[in-house]
């Protein structure tokens, strides 16, 4: 992976470093708890909260952890959402890709239109050759917009993960390399 944070371009957003002036959107969208529903976060009740996730996401990419773009609209730069890569497994050459988009925006293909560069950089550019992803089972826009990318549906996991006080299963998916070169 680069130092320098890497810049992507879809038809109608630029995929950028999510910085201080970003906070508000992210407290905005990530204060509602219908994008909170599936994520492994409580809503924000203080813009803090925005700041510090920004802070996770922004040492993850100076420790070569793991990125996290912004997608902002190319014709006045809002964020509208981010999309990138976490619990990235170097030594089998894997990483765990996540997502999220205002809910203003939902239904408009956002994530189908940027998971295309996103996944040819993580291929091209962090050398992964499997590239999962974990949804609830009730979040069917997520796995749609998965399937569209060309993930292939792996098995549900029983309560795999401690969410908001109780476990809740997760379903997989993966694309690898050869997969997505086709």
């Amino acid at each position: 992976m680069q130092d320098d944070f890497p810049i992507l371009q879809t038809e109608r957003f630029q995929l950028r470093r999510i910085d201080d002036q970003d906070a508000g959107q992210l407290f905005e969208y990530f204060s509602n708890d219908e994008v909170t529903r599936y994520y492994d976060l409580d809503s924000f009740t203080h813009m803090q909260q925005a700041h510090e996730l920004m802070e996770r996401w922004q040492t993850r990419f100076d420790n070569k952890e793991g990125i996290r773009w912004g997608i902002a609209r190319k014709e006045d730069n809002l964020l509208v959402g981010s999309c990138g890569y976490h619990q990235w497994v170097k030594e089998h050459f894997k990483a765990e890709i996540g997502f999220e988009v205002a809910p203003t925006y939902w239904r408009k293909g956002i994530i189908t239109e940027v998971l295309k560069p996103v996944l040819n950089y993580g291929f091209e550019h962090m050398q992964l050759h499997r590239i999962e992803a974990f949804y609830d089972p009730a979040n069917l826009a997520s796995k749609r917009s998965l399937e569209k990318a060309g993930f292939q549906y792996e098995g549900q996991l029983r309560q795999c993960f401690f969410e908001k006080g109780q476990f809740v299963d997760a379903e997989i998916c993966a694309i690898l390399s050869d997969d997505f070169s086709k």
